[in-house]
């Protein structure tokens, strides 16, 4: 038996170049998120449809590059959740894996009640 054999596979289904790679568990989640890039301020909608204490994945069909620094807003009902997050991975057409920077003490507290919740 695997590390991660208890875990999520990969958005894409266990290909590309961050397979199977979950140190904490991730949940299905469906929320609005706005991505900014704050040196262009550039701005991008998308959806989250996974989250985790350490980042996300948001579905949109525009991707910045793979590496690149943003601010991300997720807003559901329960609230709304504010990180700096790093793209860790990109699925062209599809959307991009973030991970999330450097989250403040009270957006931790947003988060893991959310994740207590989903997890529930």
């Amino acid at each position: 038996m695997g590390f991660f054999s208890d875990t999520p596979s990969h958005p894409a289904g266990g290909d590309g170049q961050y397979p199977n790679r979950r140190e904490v568990p991730r949940f299905s989640l469906i929320a609005v998120a706005v991505l900014r890039e704050p040196e262009s301020d550039t701005k991008i909608s998308g959806r989250i449809s996974e989250l985790s204490r350490k980042g996300c994945y948001v579905d949109t069909l525009i991707a910045l590059p793979e590496g690149t620094n943003l601010e991300v807003r997720i807003s559901r009902d329960q609230g709304v959740f504010e990180s700096l997050a790093k793209i860790i991975y990109v699925q062209s057409g599809m959307g991009m894996g973030l991970v999330f920077v450097n989250i403040a003490n009270e957006q931790l507290k947003i988060l893991d009640s959310w994740l207590e919740e989903l997890s529930g």
